[in-house]
This record gives structure tokens, C-alpha cells and sequence, in this order.
């Protein structure tokens, strides 16, 4: 099952909802809470922001890498391996967030005066299997999609350690 394609609009107004959204469902946790895995198995929100940033980092880097090169070819980088490279998970909450929500400023700062047709432009992806084609549209579109999900999971920690009254 396809999911529906977002209008650039779209794509626009969810990346630059997603910072101050995590910074409002965490107000008022501590450290600990936002280091704290709600149960066994699961991420912690500090990891949910690992895992976020990595996802901005390499799909991020792919739509600069589109925009500054005529029809580039890169190989694919999976932004969990990505985020073993880094010390994300290390990092105090809100210094990570305020990096993250930085790193998104810049990034729509650039998508946000682009010509529809550079939404279009494309590169070649390797290393995934047979070839690739992706455009900056693709990337942003599936950068905004993907946060959702990990909006829902903060959500759910969130709540989790507020129920739990964890210092």
C-alpha cells in the first residue's frame, strides 16, 4: 500500500513542525526520563532524537548533495548505521535538540526558495540493491513522513514517564 504523496507545501510545514513539537511533548521531563527507556526493548527519547538526527543527517546530506551536483551518484547510508558513528545517544536532551532543531532551520532555509523543478532533480542511489533514482522531493517527503512516526513514539515515552513519575 502507497502512501499519499505530500505537496511540497506539506512537506515544508511538517519538517518545520517536528523541533518545537518534540521540545513541547518533553517539557517538564528530566534528564533522566529522556534517558530512561519506558519498558525493555524500547527507545529511550534521547534515542528516538539519535535516530532522528541521523535520519536529518543522511537524508538531509543526500538533498544537498542533489541540489550542488549535476545528477550525482552516491551509495545509500543507512542513518541506524549513521547514528552508531556519532555520539547522539550520549548527548545531554535539549543540547541535542537545539542541534537538531539548527540542523532543520538550515535545511528548510534551502528547500524553501527552491523552484519546483528543483524538487525535482534527481541522483543515482547505489548500494541498496539495483540502482536507485531519488529526487529531493523523495527525500524530503520521506524525511517528513518518517518523523511522524517517531512524533507518536516521543508521544507515547512521554506519557509513559508522566505516569510513571520518574526523577
Amino acid at each position: 500500500m502507497s502512501r499519499p504523496t505530500l505537496t511540497t507545501e506539506q512537506i515544508l510545514t511538517a519538517l518545520a513542525e517536528v523541533p518545537p513539537h518534540i521540545a513541547f511533548l518533553t517539557t517538564g521531563l528530566s534528564e533522566v526520563q529522556l534517558h530512561a527507556a519506558p519498558s525493555e526493548g524500547k527507545w529511550s527519547a534521547i534515542e528516538v532524537l539519535a535516530h532522528l538526527r541521523s535520519c536529518a543527517d543522511v537524508w538531509g546530506n543526500c538533498i544537498v548533495t542533489i541540489l550542488n551536483q549535476d545528477q550525482p551518484t552516491f551509495r545509500a547510508m543507512d542513518p541506524r548505521t549513521w547514528t552508531k558513528r556519532t555520539n547522539y545517544p550520549d548527548l545531554e536532551f535539549r543540547l541535542s535538540l537545539g542541534a537538531y532543531t539548527w540542523q532543520r532551520n538550515g535545511l528548510l532555509d534551502i528547500l524553501r526558495p527552491l523552484h519546483p523543478e528543483a524538487w525535482l532533480l534527481t541522483a543515482t542511489v547505489t548500494g541498496a540493491g539495483k540502482p536507485l533514482i531519488r529526487s529531493v522531493h523523495f527525500y524530503a517527503h520521506w524525511l517528513a513522513h518518517h518523523e511522524k512516526t517517531h512524533l507518536k513514539q516521543i508521544r507515547n515515552i512521554a506519557n509513559s514517564h508522566a505516569n510513571h513519575f520518574i526523577d
